[in-house]
């Protein structure tokens, strides 16, 4: 019975890929270390995270499940648990479901606004799943789901959406954005032939870094916007300056070889997160 519900949750982590929402959590607690201009509490911090996770869970549980049919004819998404037959359509929508009652009730604990903004926010996130059936903008309703996150750290700490977080969001919108269009290259074959709408699919590889450039440049300029807003100090900068070299780094592995996307992916976009917090928190919190 215990092996058997370790492999369930095995399947689920392999599912929703936990490790992903190092994109957003860095994010969220950046809003809400400068909108509390410090520490905000352990209260916050644990339902900030529970936010997080059961918003990501409801999105990818729900992405999914109506992705099934489309991963099942993706030889790179083949192997999923959702496709193979070691997560069911029950236990997939259980798990959504679930995950979307868990934010909304978390919202509540949060605060008021926290509260009203649950379901658009659950809304928006979901949209993505079906944005890919009929538009190339997908792309960008990922980088607005993402982007949300700096926004609903802010309205947890100070029950208010202000500038220097709308910034920050679409700084993190375009960045997400930009670096999905680098990894949707991987399928751009597959998109084709299946009539999925995507950048790569419909203006080939060379238009689409250029258009993932654009989009990381925004996001410079965005994230800088943030900083002078925010009134950060030296540290925010730097994080500005580590930003431009690491989206670099990234372009220049993907533009040599393909192959290295999911390296450019998940390990450069990673850690630019962790770092940006970091210089961020050593900002607000010692200078």
């Amino acid at each position: 019975m215990q092996n058997k519900l370790l492999k369930l949750l095995n399947d689920f982590n392999e599912l929703v890929m936990f490790k992903h929402s190092i994109f957003s959590l860095p994010f969220i607690f950046i809003a809400m270390v400068v909108a509390a201009d410090g520490w905000f509490g352990w209260q916050l911090l644990f339902l900030g995270t529970m936010a997080a996770l059961t918003a990501r869970n409801f999105a990818m549980g729900f992405n999914r499940y109506l992705d099934r049919d489309i991963d099942a004819l993706n030889p790179r998404t083949i192997n999923r648990p959702s496709v193979d037959g070691r997560i069911n359509t029950t236990q997939m929508l259980i798990f959504t479901i679930t995950n979307a009652l868990g934010f909304i009730i978390i919202a509540y604990f949060v605060n008021t606004l926290a509260l009203y903004l649950s379901i658009p926010i659950l809304i928006i996130i979901g949209s993505y799943s079906y944005f890919k059936r009929f538009s190339y903008l997908a792309h960008i309703i990922l980088g607005i789901s993402l982007g949300l996150a700096p926004i609903a750290g802010v309205v947890a700490v100070s029950e208010t959406i202000t500038l220097w977080s709308i910034y920050l969001s679409c700084g993190v919108m375009f960045w997400v954005a930009g670096f999905d269009l680098l990894y949707s290259l991987q399928d751009i074959e597959v998109d084709k032939k299946l009539g999925l709408h995507s950048v790569p699919s419909k203006f080939g590889a060379k238009k689409t870094m250029f258009f993932s450039q654009i989009l990381h440049f925004l996001t410079i300029i965005f994230w800088l916007l943030f900083i002078i807003e925010a009134n950060l100090g030296i540290f925010g900068y730097i994080a500005i300056l580590a930003s431009v070299v690491m989206l670099t780094f990234e372009h220049i592995i993907v533009n040599k070889d393909f192959t290295k996307i999911d390296r450019a992916f998940f390990t450069i976009n990673g850690y630019l997160g962790i770092l940006f917090f970091i210089l961020i928190v050593i900002d607000t919190l010692i200078f």
